[in-house]
């Protein structure tokens, strides 16, 4: 099978199509096969790109633009966030992690601490790990049937559909890892003493549901994928062409925007500072 990558609507979950991520590819290769020093490269001209459009929205504060990232443990949330938005204006990025939810949180619905932590208009925002968690979580583990499930999912593209339609634009990524670049991961946070800190037990718990897992995110992925939200399959084995893809989504996603540049003021025609 030819894992090279033709255009980014390749990594697209069709809206309306079910998907079975075993047929999605966790490695790709790039056309004209670049070397890092060129995939770095041109990370480099997309973050400038994304930093100058970024700029447009905020000094206008009408649009925003939520990135979600979502994937299996140690699928890359995290270095995938500081690879595309570092250098952006810290100013209009606004970004979040949802782990386990305290007592408060627990006293609302789910989406309560998901919607407050939505970027203000003017901004990027994003979720590392996000309101999929709830349902893909209790769905690996058996607590949710069909029918639940669907009611999570209706939801979803209900709260989606609410922030696309009230300007902030939805693009959502997830960071498809293979199961043994997984196993690689977590065994380097257990042997390496400077990535102990990343090593969570649980994650070899939950590693057992891997095709619980995947199952339900295949389910919620083809379920809440939409025109106006789109969800993109990215392959995460490679950490170098998983950064660059997530930036070039992020960037077209601003560009779809088309963030207009500060508008001028009128009455500072003519004004002479002295």
């Amino acid at each position: 099978m030819d894992h090279t990558l033709k255009d980014l609507d390749d990594l697209l979950v069709v809206p309306g199509r079910k998907l079975d991520l075993a047929e999605r590819p966790t490695a790709i290769d790039l056309p004209g096969d670049p070397s890092k020093e060129e995939i770095a490269a041109e990370l480099a001209t997309l973050r400038e790109r994304i930093g100058d459009l970024q700029d447009r929205m905020y000094t206008r504060h009408e649009q925003a633009l939520l990135v979600v990232l979502q994937g299996m443990d140690s699928a890359g949330k995290d270095s995938t966030t500081k690879a595309v938005f570092t250098g952006v204006n810290p100013l209009g990025i606004h970004a979040a992690s949802f782990s386990v939810p305290t007592p408060l949180e627990r006293h609302h619905d789910y989406l309560w601490r998901v919607h407050a932590q939505v970027p203000p208009l003017g901004s990027i925002g994003v979720f590392n790990r996000s309101h999929y968690e709830e349902p893909v979580i209790r769905r690996a583990h058996g607590e949710l049937k069909n029918g639940a499930m669907k009611l999570f999912l209706q939801q979803i593209v209900e709260f989606e559909t609410l922030l696309a339609r009230t300007g902030t634009a939805v693009a959502k990524c997830f960071l498809h890892l293979g199961a043994e670049e997984q196993r690689k991961r977590l065994q380097e946070r257990i042997d390496n003493p400077a990535k102990n800190w990343k090593f969570d037990p649980s994650d070899l718990q939950e590693r057992k549901y891997w095709n619980d897992y995947q199952a339900a995110y295949a389910d919620a992925l083809a379920g809440t994928s939409t025109e106006l939200a789109p969800w993109y399959v990215v392959p995460a084995d490679r950490k170098p062409v998983r950064d660059l893809l997530v930036a070039r989504l992020v960037l077209r996603a601003l560009e779809r925007l088309q963030p207009p540049p500060p508008a001028p003021k009128p009455e500072l025609r003519g004004l002479k500072v002295r």
